[in-house]
């Protein structure tokens, strides 16, 4: 029995369209991040990028469980003497909610430039709206959401 291996030219991109309403940051992360690197697909490749583009809308509406929205913090080092940085995920999620959702999923996606290049199809928008109606998106609901 032969192993079969995808080939770049062989990828087929889809775009999905999820709304992230009340539903848990760390779950929505997971599923875009196995949507992203094409884990659901029968053609998965580790080595080749064969995801599928994603909009994330409603990321406002975003929660957090048990005491994370006031104790979690993002922390990051600007490169310079005494440049660590953070900021409370409280105001993070008023200010800023999309980028909450692209460090979680970036966390989880491949740290090397297979990675880089899947987070560039996540699309993620604080309300309802999007402007990507000319891919025709198809909407997908995420199992297991709402358990």
């Amino acid at each position: 029995m032969k192993t079969y291996l995808a080939k770049p030219t062989d990828i087929e991109r889809k775009w999905y369209v999820v709304d992230a309403t009340d539903i848990p940051l760390g779950r929505v992360a997971t599923m875009v991040a196995d949507i992203l690197t094409g884990k659901k697909k029968t053609i998965y490749t580790p080595h080749v990028d064969c995801g599928d583009f994603i909009i994330v809308t409603n990321c406002d509406k975003i929660v957090l469980t048990g005491k994370k929205l006031q104790d979690k913090k993002l922390r990051w080092h600007t490169g310079y003497i005494g440049g660590l940085k953070e900021v409370g995920y409280d105001k993070l999620m008023k200010e800023n909610s999309p980028k909450a959702l692209m460090v979680a999923v970036k966390g989880m996606l491949p740290k090397n430039s297979l990675g880089r290049k899947q987070i560039t199809r996540l699309h993620a928008y604080k309300d309802g709206t999007h402007n990507h109606e000319a891919q025709k998106p198809e909407k997908l609901e995420l199992k297991g959401a709402n358990d």
